[in-house]
């Protein structure tokens, strides 16, 4: 499972992890949980690129077949490319559903629906955020840009007074949730795209462009053209580091994957 905006230090050190699949007890199904990634860093794809092309052959002895669950948008395309980069020495599919994902593995509907609940407690376990917000977050990304609470709660079964009421219990409200994620999801616009900044509103749902920025300074504490031009700064700084050789030793940050 992956989810955020993992770094190269994190890929490389998530990696390593990967080996466990080398050498299990059995040959067996996997399954990649991407679908709650926001970006998908340049350096940190070529480090699993470069990773999984010189062990293909080690792994198709002990995968039988491996489901891809890729994000929504911009990173959902750059993720769902991944396969591209392989010679497929194991059955690979790119999927949208974790719940398809699972019975394309083999795993029958009874089974893949606790499957998918054991994984979204494991990353709201890992990540600090609720079931009911993680669920919330996923349908306002689906729906952006126009998002309307009737159809939100419909869509996550409860009603309106319902979904009101648990958010409230939870110490937020639909409207700051809402900023939360189309913020969060300019900053990938802003990262992945040269849209300019009146289209990154809109296409987040903002009325205007001084909404917009009036929304992002707020909550980010900068303006979208400053963290943007901030944060290609590091990229262009980033693209001199060389990728790690396969020996390399994992690195000290915490990873979040």
């Amino acid at each position: 499972m992956l989810w955020g905006r993992p770094s190269e230090a994190h890929v490389r050190r998530l990696v390593h992890v990967l080996d466990v699949e080398l050498a299990p007890a059995a040959p067996h199904a996997s399954l990649v949980d991407a679908r709650r990634l926001e970006a998908a860093d340049p350096a940190a794809f070529a480090v699993l690129v470069k990773y999984m092309q010189a062990r293909e052959k080690s792994f198709s002895i002990s995968v039988q077949r491996q489901a891809l669950v890729r994000p929504e948008g911009v990173a959902g395309a750059v993720v769902g490319g991944f396969y591209t980069l392989l010679t497929g020495a194991y059955p690979s599919k790119v999927f949208t559903d974790p719940t398809s994902a699972l019975t394309w593995l083999g795993q029958p509907e009874s089974r893949a629906a606790p499957l998918v609940s054991k994984l979204n407690d494991l990353v709201a376990e890992a990540t600090g955020q609720s079931p009911l917000l993680r669920e919330l977050h996923q349908v306002m990304k689906g729906k952006l840009p126009d998002i309307h609470l009737t159809e939100v709660a419909r869509e996550m079964g409860m009603s309106e007074r319902t979904l009101q009421r648990r958010l409230k219990e939870a110490g937020t409200s639909f409207q700051a949730e809402l900023n939360a994620v189309q913020v969060r999801m300019a900053q990938a616009l802003l990262l992945e795209t040269d849209m300019k900044l009146t289209a990154v509103a809109v296409e987040v749902g903002c009325a205007s462009l001084q909404h917009f920025s009036s929304l992002f300074r707020k909550l980010v504490g900068d303006s979208p053209s400053s963290w943007r031009e901030r944060q290609q700064g590091k990229s262009s700084s980033d693209d001199s580091i060389p990728v790690p050789t396969d020996d390399a030793g994992p690195p000290h940050p915490r990873v979040d994957e």
